[in-house]
């Protein structure tokens, strides 16, 4: 988990997990590892969801009850917090889910054709 957390292959932690922001590499070229595999699906998003909202509302609620600013101000804060929060969590919590899949071996078989 530590490994994916770092965008490295969880499997032997030399090469990089992604091929983009998030698209994850077929084959480790290090270890041989069938990356391409792992089916995160929706379970990063929803995971920094979960996240950002228990980290942002309070926050907000906070401000609102001990400062009670106007409402553009409270949007000028938090709607960058939550947007930067978001995309900064996306794609360590991907490699987390990835390195999970493959420490399980959940990996999705890949489909006969003919």
């Amino acid at each position: 988990m530590g490994r994916g957390f770092r965008g490295r292959c969880p499997g032997c932690g030399s090469a990089h997990l992604f091929n983009g922001f998030l698209k994850v590499v077929p084959v480790c070229p290090s270890c041989g590892a069938p990356l391409g595999l792992a089916r995160a699906d929706d379970a990063p998003p929803y995971f920094v969801i979960l996240i950002t909202g228990h980290i942002v509302i309070p926050l907000l609620l906070l401000t609102q009850k001990f400062a009670s600013p106007p409402d553009w101000v409270l949007s000028a804060i938090f709607l960058p917090l939550t947007l930067a929060l978001a995309l900064a969590l996306l794609r360590p919590t991907k490699g987390v889910v990835v390195g999970v899949i493959l420490a399980l071996d959940m990996l999705k078989s890949e489909p006969k054709f003919g």
